[in-house]
């Protein structure tokens, strides 16, 4: 699990932090000012984690909200404050036995265990929040061209299950919502999180999943370093795309439409090589009439759960690739956060808002000035 892997890298491989992450010219911030956000970002305090102390920072939604006001990267009339997912909207995605199972509290030792993170009705709460937040930035990408949560990206939650700090798969969510409003009829998942996105492949392709799957991935852990491996699977009404790091959370990993599994310490102009490559094969295999981005923060190279070696800069760019990509196809994109666990957690912060700056520049607008 993601807590155990960890363990076994603490002391193992000590990485240099990227010494200029949070370094920018004098004047950055007056000229990405001068540019006028032309999209929502879908935010609400209820996104909050009561879970404690943990490797996952609770509180993270609610600090990247305040850098991004802070810096002006938004305003205040630019948020949009969703509704939860209704228990309907869940099941879209999850069983009924799950989803009651939740609701009142009933999850066995073993399903709590997996979830690896203190199960309460309140987190049940917040999870709902996180899913209809996901569903309002669908549905405001559908009408503008693009959307950013600040907040889900639960991949790892399957129809009757949840892991690795996922509790239910708002992206699965909010697709199949779109679905049964007639609003969209393809969707391309892109999942840039550092871990896989197995949940969200089980849901959309029921064939991938064994009879009984993994609950230990330490062998792979094991293995000698790899070159990177690229798996094709076929694809449905739903065409996901997962790059990821091979030796590292989940052992097993279902077969996504396009699976790209990255060696240990992949850098930013590796990892940016095989993003195009991906993004090629996908819109030449696929035409999609909506993106799902999950723009995870753990490829970080300080990232406590992650062994890939991306700086911020590099983070940045992969975001500016894909929103140029969802651009150029005119193809409305909505985007989830996703992990990230950086040493110190402004990192983390830093990344996420920087997604925000990457969409505002690549769909830029200028202020007009008036009077």
């Amino acid at each position: 699990m993601e807590e155990e892997y960890r363990r076994q890298k603490s002391g193992v491989r000590s990485r240099r932090a990227d010494s200029n992450s949070s370094l920018l010219p004098s004047n950055f911030w007056v000229r990405v000012a001068s540019l006028m956000l032309s999209f929502n970002l879908v935010y609400r305090d209820e996104y909050y984690l009561p879970i404690g102390q943990h490797v996952f920072a609770g509180q993270k939604f609610r600090l990247v909200q305040q850098l991004v006001l802070g810096k002006h990267l938004a305003e205040p009339e630019d948020f949009v404050c969703p509704l939860p997912a209704s228990d309907d909207d869940v099941r879209l995605a999850h069983t009924e036995d799950y989803v009651r199972k939740l609701r009142e509290g009933a999850l066995s030792a073993k399903e709590e265990l997996l979830l690896e993170v203190p199960f309460s009705p309140e987190l049940v709460t917040a999870f709902w929040m996180h899913a209809g937040g996901s569903i309002r930035a669908a549905e405001l990408a559908l009408r503008d061209g693009v959307a950013l949560n600040l907040g889900g990206g639960f991949h790892h939650a399957f129809a009757d299950h949840g892991e690795g700090f996922c509790m239910i798969n708002d992206i699965a969510i909010a697709i199949l919502r779109m679905f049964q409003d007639r609003k969209a009829s393809r969707v391309m998942v892109l999942d840039c999180d550092v871990h896989q996105g197995n949940g969200t492949a089980v849901i959309f392709n029921p064939q991938a999943a064994p009879a009984q799957a993994a609950t230990s991935w330490s062998a792979p852990l094991l293995q000698p370093p790899r070159s990177v491996s690229v798996k094709e699977a076929p694809a449905g009404d739903v065409f996901t795309i997962s790059l990821h790091q091979e030796n590292n959370y989940p052992a097993w990993k279902p077969a996504s439409s396009l699976d790209v599994n990255l060696p240990d310490g992949t850098t930013d102009a590796e990892y940016l090589s095989w993003l195009d490559n991906a993004l090629t094969s996908a819109f030449r295999q696929f035409d999609p009439d909506l993106i799902a981005y999950v723009a995870g923060a753990d490829p970080y190279a300080q990232d406590q759960l992650g062994g890939l070696a991306l700086t911020m800069g590099g983070l940045k760019q992969r975001d500016e690739m894909v929103f140029g990509a969802a651009k150029s196809h005119r193809v409305p994109i909505f985007s989830v956060y996703a992990g990230g666990y950086a040493r110190h957690v402004e990192d983390t912060i830093a990344i996420h808002a920087n997604t925000v700056l990457a969409a505002k520049e690549i769909f830029a607008q200028r202020k007009v000035r008036t009077g």
